[in-house]
């Protein structure tokens, strides 16, 4: 799907990782960034990889369910201030994935800068649900579009790159614009996710499989919406 003009030609921002010949819904993953990058992604994309166990791990819990699966790709590699070129590439995935897919339920997957792409997508109409891995939340990102969502966020509490204090304000102000959502901290997790590599795998999945209303959710998700404006911390 290609879109071309005398100037360029616009490249997909959707990238299937599989397709399904009946879909019933959808999960999109959305990898991190930059805050600054008028660049292309690199070949060799570290932020990319960060993200593959998660895309494998989603293939394998939902395999034969008519899920389909599949990936945002960025134009640039940073935020860019007002432009805020990865949430406008998510719009573009969600458009794309709907004229592909037709009106499913799709839950996004994202980290870092993709945490804060699909927390600020989350008003598409598709969307149902989000999951923020280490999301990428400054104080004043608005959350009435996720009124009517439900939102968890997973964030480590030794995490120096983006603030887990900002995911726990983040989830505060989703509820009081109307949303379902909580905030979790991983004892130990940090940024690259590398530190209890198989509780982020096994909470994201299981998060996701619950947002897509085909399992429970896990017990310290669940322990952390009953919370409240507190986060729960997950050890």
């Amino acid at each position: 799907m290609h879109v071309t003009d005398r100037r360029t030609t616009v490249r997909p921002a959707l990238t299937i990782e599989r397709t399904a010949a009946r879909p019933r819904a959808a999960v999109l993953l959305l990898h991190g960034g930059r805050s600054l990058s008028q660049d292309p992604p690199p070949l060799v994309n570290l932020a990319l990889a960060r993200m593959r166990p998660f895309t494998r791990a989603v293939l394998r819990a939902t395999e034969g369910d008519g899920v389909v699966v599949g990936r945002v790709r960025y134009r640039h590699r940073g935020w860019n201030g007002s432009r805020a070129d990865a949430a406008r590439d998510a719009r573009r995935a969600l458009d794309e994935l709907e004229l592909l897919a037709g009106d499913v339920p799709v839950v996004l997957i994202g980290h870092s800068m993709g945490g804060r792409a699909a927390l600020s997508v989350a008003g598409h109409g598709l969307v149902t649900g989000v999951v923020g891995l280490a999301p990428w939340c400054p104080d004043d990102e608005p959350a009435e579009q996720l009124a009517g969502r439900r939102a968890v966020l997973l964030h480590g509490d030794r995490d120096r790159t983006t603030d887990p204090g900002g995911s726990v304000a983040m989830a505060a102000r989703a509820r009081r614009a109307g949303a379902e959502a909580c905030a979790v901290l991983l004892s130990g997790g940090d940024h690259p996710m590398l530190h209890r590599a198989s509780t982020w795998h096994s909470l994201a999945v299981d998060t996701v499989m619950a947002l897509l209303d085909m399992g429970p959710f896990p017990d310290v998700v669940r322990r952390s919406f009953l919370n409240g404006e507190g986060p729960v911390l997950s050890v």
